[in-house]
């Protein structure tokens, strides 16, 4: 009798440490992006800024000496840049600026704009954040009203989406933020 107790019960004992099965949560990709580290940029245009080092100045393929682009490889991606003097077509230069972070409306999700102003400086202008599948994560645009017109826009080397992206486009973002507030136009 004994032995069938210890045998019941070590069978209870079994059919009571059963696993009880879960699903795993979600994994995420942590990318780590490294913290940014800028500095002055002094090139042969009418203003300066500062990028952050990881970035790497190229020509634009236009033969505009103040066209070029930041490139920032370890992220897939470029800020372009292009800068054009004011000849009292300061209405035209904002209104094209401003048209085209509408050029993404059908792929992407929402546009944010943000106002920049500072007056010290005389810079002036406009941040979009595009968010969704859309070609351009963000687009701005920076004048003093009166000599100067840059605008600048994001773009990664494939095909957008949203989700795979955001980490990168966060990091350039952030960086296009810095770029807009250390602009100095330089007096002619």
């Amino acid at each position: 009798m004994k032995k069938l107790i210890a045998i019941f019960i070590t069978a209870l004992v079994f059919c009571a440490c059963e696993d009880d099965v879960q699903p795993k949560p979600k994994g995420f990709l942590a990318l780590k992006y490294p913290a940014p580290e800028y500095h002055r940029v002094y090139m042969d245009c009418p203003f300066s800024f500062e990028k952050n080092k990881i970035a790497d100045i190229a020509p634009a393929r236009e033969a505009h000496r103040c066209w070029f682009n930041l490139k920032y490889p370890e992220l897939n991606g470029t800020i372009f840049l292009t800068y054009k003097p004011v000849h009292n077509d300061l209405k035209k230069l904002l209104l094209d600026a401003q048209k085209l972070p509408l050029e993404h409306t059908i792929k992407a999700s929402g546009i944010e704009s943000e106002t920049y102003t500072n007056d010290f400086h005389q810079v002036y202008g406009n941040f979009y954040k595009v968010t969704g599948d859309a070609a351009s994560q963000a687009q701005f645009y920076v004048t003093d009203s009166l000599n100067h017109f840059l605008t600048g826009s994001v773009y990664f080397n494939v095909r957008p989406n949203y989700d795979s992206i955001v980490p990168a486009a966060d990091y350039l973002i952030k960086d296009i933020r810095h770029l807009m507030e250390s602009i100095r136009w330089r007096v002619e």
